[in-house]
């Protein structure tokens, strides 16, 4: 089993190599610690997924990564820079997309308008995304380019979101919980979608509690619990070793 040492060990030791390094973070929500010395990488053509049970620091990793919640110590290095505490902003400026689990699309603007609202100027050395491209890519929103954002489906509006912050033409994307209360069959689609981004080099990093959707993408995960990582490493060796998968996920 993979400790908090070794995992903290692990991210140093692939600092030069890592599209995004967070190293000792720790985030409070008013006087409630939440995130508790959280270290992780994700390097470039990879996706990670970060499992944990409902309240276990998901969310918070992601939103103190963007800036929504200004962590009060530790280090995110995103291409070599350190970004910790910038605004969401300029984080997004940097090359960073956030999607997040409560999607927030514009309901009332056709789905071509809510793609355009993300639109951003080229960045060098990123896959570079037009509304075109973007409708090859989710041929469900191609079908509806010209509908509400609002008349979608919860599964459609994901899509919608995940092209909005492509339309930003980022490096890499923190996904936060893509699969939750969307059908199978969607699922499936976003499952596909995030294999195609990959293979054109974005780094994705996932939150995620249906281990099915992680199981598909990601190439590595780790586990938090009550805001601390409690296991780095593959689902090979999650499967070898059921009291980790008993011990931090199970329900």
């Amino acid at each position: 089993m993979t400790t908090k040492a070794t995992t903290t060990a692990r991210s140093r030791q692939n600092d030069a190599e890592a599209m995004l390094t967070v190293e000792n973070l720790n985030s409070y929500y008013g006087g409630a610690h939440i995130l508790k010395d959280v270290s992780l990488t994700v390097k470039s053509h990879e996706v990670v997924a970060l499992l944990g049970r409902n309240g276990a620091g998901k969310s918070t990793t992601m939103k103190s990564i963007m800036g929504w919640v200004p962590p009060r110590s530790g280090t995110i290095t995103y291409q070599g820079e350190t970004i910790t505490g910038l605004a969401p902003h300029l984080a997004c400026q940097r090359g960073l997309g956030y999607v997040p689990e409560d999607r927030r699309i514009f309901p009332d603007l056709t789905v071509e308008e809510n793609l355009e609202v993300g639109r951003r100027p080229y960045r060098p050395n990123v896959p570079r995304w037009d509304v075109e491209q973007l409708f090859d890519l989710f041929p469900n929103l191609a079908e509806r380019r010209n509908q509400p954002g609002g008349q979608l489906s919860g599964g459609e509006q994901q899509m919608l979101t995940i092209a909005r912050t492509l339309m930003g033409n980022p490096g890499l994307i923190l996904l936060d919980e893509p699969s939750e209360g969307i059908a199978p069959v969607i699922v499936e689609q976003m499952a596909g979608v995030i294999a195609d981004l990959k293979a054109q080099g974005l780094a994705i990093l996932l939150s995620e509690q249906n281990m099915h959707f992680a199981r598909l993408v990601s190439t590595r995960t780790y586990i938090i619990e009550q805001g601390v990582i409690r296991y780095e490493g593959s689902f090979a060796h999650l499967d070898r070793n059921p009291k980790i998968w008993q011990s931090y996920l199970a329900v």
